[in-house]
């Protein structure tokens, strides 16, 4: 019982929230009222057991790192609760279950399923050691799931919304790079080597360019022709205050409390972001659906 507790303390079950991209597809197609959000929920899922498959495959490449770091030190594999053997074999048993799950839901999201493994366990074994890259590569897991998503139910997802999609992911992969360097600063490179690279001005500029397009990207989004033709209103930049409040709630977090190092329990934690994404969603939901009903 112990190693079972111990394996699901590794695969970070409150991490899962990021899989929410997966039911982008559906939402935005407008089918979260048909048949297809039960294949959707069957997609989040395989993703929510991939996802914590490679949480296991990274822990066991940091282990040592993790073991001189006081906020990873705890975790199961650092700690010693978790055996690397026990930990490598529930990871490939996860992925070999979540691979032949998703190729009886759709070819197309099976292979989409395994770039995502590929990419991760890639980013786990090297790509996080490559400046710039190593953002780039969260940002594109993030894509990855959107794209899975559209394709397991078999719908075109608009290309505004993966280009938001990797933005944002980008904004937050940033900002915990900063929250990083700043917290740990001397042992910074020490915990993790690839923020020698960086230095907090160049994550600010980064930061203030990726801010600007997200937001620029979105406000296009709503009022593009082929949005406004696609759920027949107009209302959509209404939501634009909720993207903009969320971002710079999250640039105050970041600057002004210094948190930021966990984006998913960020958001899980602090009220105020946590209601303004609900309210976001609600807006959303009631702009597009309520457009299609009248």
């Amino acid at each position: 019982m112990r190693t079972l507790a111990a394996v699901l303390v590794s695969l970070r079950p409150r991490q899962w929230v990021k899989n929410l991209f997966v039911l982008a597809g559906l939402i935005f197609a407008q089918k979260l009222f048909t048949p297809a959000v039960w294949t959707a929920l069957a997609a989040f899922l395989v993703f929510c057991a991939l996802s914590g498959a490679v949480y296991l495959l990274n822990d066991v490449a940091d282990r040592e790192r993790d073991r001189v770091d006081p906020r990873k030190r705890g975790r199961p594999i650092a700690a010693g609760r978790l055996g690397v053997g026990v930990a490598v074999a529930a990871a490939a048993l996860l992925i070999a279950a979540s691979l032949v799950a998703a190729a009886l839901l759709a070819p197309a999201f099976l292979a989409t399923a395994v770039a995502y493994v590929v990419l991760l366990t890639a980013y786990s074994a090297w790509l996080k050691h490559v400046v710039i890259v190593d953002v780039l590569v969260v940002a594109s897991g993030f894509v990855l799931r959107a794209v899975a998503g559209a394709v397991v139910i078999r719908v075109e997802m608009s290309g505004w919304l993966l280009i938001c999609t990797i933005l944002l992911a980008l904004f937050l992969a940033l900002g915990k790079r900063r929250y990083e360097y700043l917290s740990l600063q001397d042992d910074a490179a020490a915990h993790r080597p690839i923020l020698a690279e960086y230095s907090p001005g160049l994550l600010d500029q980064m930061i203030a360019v990726v801010t600007a397009s997200t937001v620029t990207a979105y406000a296009l989004y709503t009022m593009s022709p082929e949005t406004v033709a696609k759920f027949d209103t107009r209302l959509l930049p209404a939501t634009l205050p909720f993207v903009l409040y969320g971002i710079f709630r999250y640039l105050y977090l970041l600057y002004r409390r210094q948190l930021g190092g966990n984006p998913s329990e960020l958001l899980l934690g602090d009220r105020a972001l946590l209601l303004n994404a609900l309210g976001w969603m609600l807006a959303v939901l009631l702009i597009i659906y309520g457009a299609r009903l009248e």
